[in-house]
């Protein structure tokens, strides 16, 4: 299954300092760090050479895959006028059949591990509380076997909030 291109603003401003952070301060200590490697003679043996041009293609695929990702990303910026249902960016209190409240938020894929309560708006779960509305009743089916939620609250935090 594709992933969505949804994201918080606040999500996607920390897309892109993680680029620039990328391409404009690591990527060029890492390139002065390969020079003067290189400068210090043979290159098959020198351990800090090889390691550095590891991390440069390392640095390289990631702002590749940031540069083409952040120009595919949609930024929600707005909360939806039906805020008693559950939406993209909808923090939402779970209680399950044992009576633990559990906290999530609705977020885009590129963004769900950020904080732990962060759930993708790809995800099963998540899918499941689509639309969904206070005192609805959600059944997941998990690794360990089905489990039971009761929505018990939705809040839409600003988007650009973290």
């Amino acid at each position: 299954m594709p992933r969505s291109n949804l994201i918080t603003a606040a999500g996607a401003v920390r897309l892109r300092n993680e680029l620039a952070y990328l391409w404009k301060t690591l990527r060029p200590e890492v390139t002065r760090a390969i020079n003067a490697a290189a400068a210090e003679g043979d290159r098959s043996e020198n351990a800090e050479y090889i390691y550095r041009k590891k991390q440069l293609r390392e640095i390289d695929r990631r702002v590749r895959y940031l540069q083409k990702r952040t120009a595919d990303l949609r930024v929600i910026e707005h909360t939806p006028q039906e805020k008693d249902k559950i939406f993209f960016g909808a923090q939402v209190s779970l209680e399950d059949e044992n009576g633990q409240e559990i906290i999530y938020r609705l977020v885009g894929s590129d963004e769900f591990d950020h904080k732990p309560h962060y759930i993708s708006i790809d995800s099963p779960m998540a899918r499941a509380l689509l639309k969904k509305q206070i005192d609805d009743e959600v059944k997941l089916r998990l690794p360990d076997g089905e489990k039971l939620f009761w929505i018990m609250g939705i809040e839409y935090p600003s988007p650009h909030e973290d």
